[in-house]
């Protein structure tokens, strides 16, 4: 039996000695994969724009050409 100097167990020590709380422990697993995963977007997203090339713009269709000439004033040919 564990006494301390006023001659009682001494209840609140023991039990402080018996580990982490089980909640702590799934909330520090939780948080340290969140920022596993998110230092891991950061890192592949620098990767990413350092190495890959640029993506190539879709080419415009004919139809879209028409309409931005005719907004601008200017007459598509042929009509």
């Amino acid at each position: 039996m564990a006494e301390n100097a006023y001659g009682e167990g001494n209840v609140i020590g023991e039990e402080a000695a018996q580990g982490l709380n089980p909640a702590t422990i799934v909330l520090a697993v939780f948080v340290g994969l969140l920022l596993v995963f998110f230092v891991g977007n950061y890192a592949l997203y620098y990767y990413a724009q350092k190495k890959l090339p640029p993506r190539k713009k879709k080419p415009v269709s004919k139809k879209k050409m028409k309409k931005e000439r005719l907004k601008q004033g200017v007459s598509a040919p042929g009509e």
